[in-house]
């Protein structure tokens, strides 16, 4: 289990405002950042794509602007996530380039994840981060979410992260051990466990039983949920250990939900399965050719456009023959799509007045029958 960490090739950690902020002064706890930034910097010395999800933002600005009152309403939520943002990007530039590493932040709403658009935007801006070398710093956008809009926690703010940009390992760093059987808290026998394979009633009933820490274990439980579905592995590990993922590999007790598929057969079998199609894609014999071996759909493979569809909606892919090869994600609209079809890559960028990806659907997004 302790392996999980160091062969995943892309991991995304969550860190609870518990852990980051002191809950008496509201002050940033400084030297715990710079643990976790040694262990960050371990995965990327190791060449591992690390993104990080972080609470903290609100807790942080109230305490400067003065919020005081237990519960906040809404627009001092929004107020003090603005004031604390600021603060809590700094630290984390300040500590992640102490260690020789770029930081991004990205502000993120439910919104995000689920519009198709905003959905492949933000997929395309942190992978593109990622090959840049960056670690990415994610946190809800809590200054222009509101109630209908927001997720709540990030717990699942960081499943739908990891669903998104195709993690193989989420880390849920709190104040907790795990999942138990029954409330640690109340049970000093409370049974610990340590692995799921699947989510059952009976797990469902444990969280339900055992809800209690940042976040809440049903919360967490939705996450495990979200990240199975998308062949990640995720953990649940106390995170106050000044170097807790390290503590994780040397072994520390955690549970561990575990998937039995990928990341890329979950995302293939959700666009083969989950996706009507909006429109036709006409390939010519070489693209078949190119499809065949695994490479992407380029625009000078594409001979004839048919329906209406924008970017990011599932299209059907069809052979000179008029059979289907499969389905993908297309990106580009319909009209642009049609003005591009039959160009070299090279040519895009002259032909609709700017640079789109050079991939009408990049291979990722693409299931073949």
């Amino acid at each position: 289990m302790t392996d999980r960490i160091k062969s995943a090739k892309r991991l995304v950690i969550k860190i609870g405002s518990v852990l980051l902020v002191d809950p008496d002064t509201g002050t940033l706890n400084r030297a715990w950042l710079e643990g976790i930034a040694e262990d960050i910097a371990a995965l990327r010395k190791r060449g591992q794509e690390v993104i990080v999800v972080s609470s903290g933002a609100i807790a942080l600005g109230r305490n400067d602007l003065g919020l005081t009152a237990k519960v906040l309403r809404l627009e001092e939520s929004q107020a003090a996530a603005a004031a604390g943002q600021v603060r809590l990007a700094h630290a984390y530039q300040e500590v992640l380039g102490a260690q020789g590493l770029k930081v991004a932040q990205v502000l993120l709403t439910l919104d995000d994840t689920e519009q198709r658009r905003r959905y492949l935007n933000a997929r395309s801006t942190i992978n593109t981060l990622l090959k840049l070398g960056a670690v990415p710093v994610i946190n809800e956008n809590d200054t222009v979410a509101t109630a209908e809009i927001r997720f709540g926690d990030n717990d699942r703010l960081s499943a739908r992260v990891a669903e998104m940009v195709s993690a193989d390992c989420l880390v849920l760093l709190s104040d907790i051990d795990g999942l138990f059987k029954t409330d640690p808290l109340n049970d000093a026998d409370a049974e610990f466990v340590s692995e799921v394979t699947q989510i059952t009633s009976e797990i469902e009933a444990m969280a339900s039983a055992a809800n209690f820490g940042s976040g809440g274990m049903v919360t967490k439980l939705a996450a495990a949920r979200i990240a199975l579905g998308a062949g990640c592995h995720m953990a649940i590990a106390n995170g106050h250990p000044m170097r807790p993922l390290k503590a994780i590999e040397d072994g520390a007790r955690c549970t561990w939900f575990v998937s039995t598929a990928t990341p890329r057969s979950a995302r293939k079998k959700w666009i083969a399965g989950a996706l009507t199609p909006h429109g036709e894609i006409t390939v010519d014999a070489g693209a078949v050719d190119a499809l065949a071996a695994g490479k992407s759909l380029l625009p000078a493979g594409v001979t004839a456009i048919k329906g209406t569809f924008e970017r990011g909606d599932a299209v059907t892919i069809v052979g000179p023959d008029g059979k289907a090869l499969g389905r993908g994600l297309i990106a580009y609209g319909a009209s642009d799509a049609e003005l591009i079809k039959g160009h070299k890559s090279r040519e895009t960028e002259a032909l609709l007045g700017y640079r789109g990806r050079d991939e009408i659907i990049h291979r990722d997004d693409l299931i073949l029958n």
